[in-house]
């Protein structure tokens, strides 16, 4: 299947595929329904595109508490069982010291400061560097 959004469930939440890695972003506004049901798409996403990685972008998250603690470390937990790796992208000084505070320190889990280098650390698509570099030129 060509790169581009999926039609990921019912869910509000737009998944898109990039090459072997599914890019999640999730909104500010996360409630119980929307986080079960995207729970759900991100894991039937993995299976019928045999993807390898998940970017779960929060950089449009500004509070942060337990609960989406607790969803983005299921999150990645259902993807390390369908073999897929999780790395959280876009995570706010304010939501670190947040999670830190909370005792949810999210073992496991990976972060990038951006999308694009989070699907790099996932082996995505190759990512124009500056200087019109690629990844794995020497």
């Amino acid at each position: 299947m060509s790169d581009g959004f999926l039609s990921a469930g019912t869910g509000a939440v737009p998944v898109l595929k990039l090459g072997d890695v599914l890019l999640v972003t999730l909104p500010g506004d996360l409630h119980d329904g929307l986080a079960e049901q995207l729970q759900q798409d991100i894991g039937e996403a993995i299976v019928r595109h045999r993807v390898g990685g998940v970017v779960i972008d929060i950089s449009g998250v500004d509070i942060v508490d337990s609960f989406l603690g607790r969803v983005l470390a299921e999150i990645a937990a259902g993807a390390r069982l369908l073999a897929a790796r999780t790395v959280v992208a876009g995570m706010r000084p304010a939501v670190a010291l947040t999670l830190v505070e909370l005792g949810l320190t999210l073992p496991g889990l990976r972060t990038a400061l951006s999308a694009e280098v989070a699907v790099e650390l996932l082996g995505g698509p190759d990512v124009v560097r500056p200087a019109g570099r690629r990844r794995g030129d020497g």
